[in-house]
């Protein structure tokens, strides 16, 4: 079954470009989480404050939503090994890239980067073939 939540993913979608905003103007930098997380321990005293803050926000905030209920509850329809492929695979592809989707495609994107707009455009198509081979060539899900 397939939700639609147009007020939902509005709210969402602001939050996300509010919080980006405020990411540059207060800090200066980009919020890709593949850059934060990637540079938590390289990173000098100063600039690994915040990148743990942010990361211990990217932990804790599974656990504000569960206590925020009546949300509906999120089932994720695989098994742990493909999980694990799946976020392997996003690791690579962010290192890869140079950027994962947050940092090129919300973040690049508003900065009318063409690198991001490239790296943006790439990470959709290849999604969408990816997804159709999957459920129409290779008859898995």
């Amino acid at each position: 079954m397939i939700s639609f939540t147009p007020w939902q993913s509005l709210m969402g979608g602001l939050l996300i470009g509010f919080s980006t905003l405020l990411m540059i103007r207060w800090l200066g930098k980009v919020t890709g989480i593949s850059g934060i997380v990637g540079q938590v321990w390289s990173a000098d005293a100063g600039d690994q404050a915040w990148r743990l803050a942010f990361v211990a926000g990217l932990v804790l905030s599974p656990l504000v939503y569960v206590l925020a209920r009546p949300l509906p509850m999120v089932e994720i329809q695989a098994s742990t090994p493909w999980l694990i492929v799946a976020g392997l695979l996003v690791g690579f592809g962010s290192r890869l890239g140079s950027g994962c989707t947050s940092g090129h495609g919300v973040c690049g994107l508003s900065r009318l980067s063409p690198r991001s707009l490239v790296a943006t455009l790439t990470f959709m198509l290849v999604a969408m073939l990816v997804v159709w081979l999957w459920r129409h060539v290779w008859m898995i899900g």
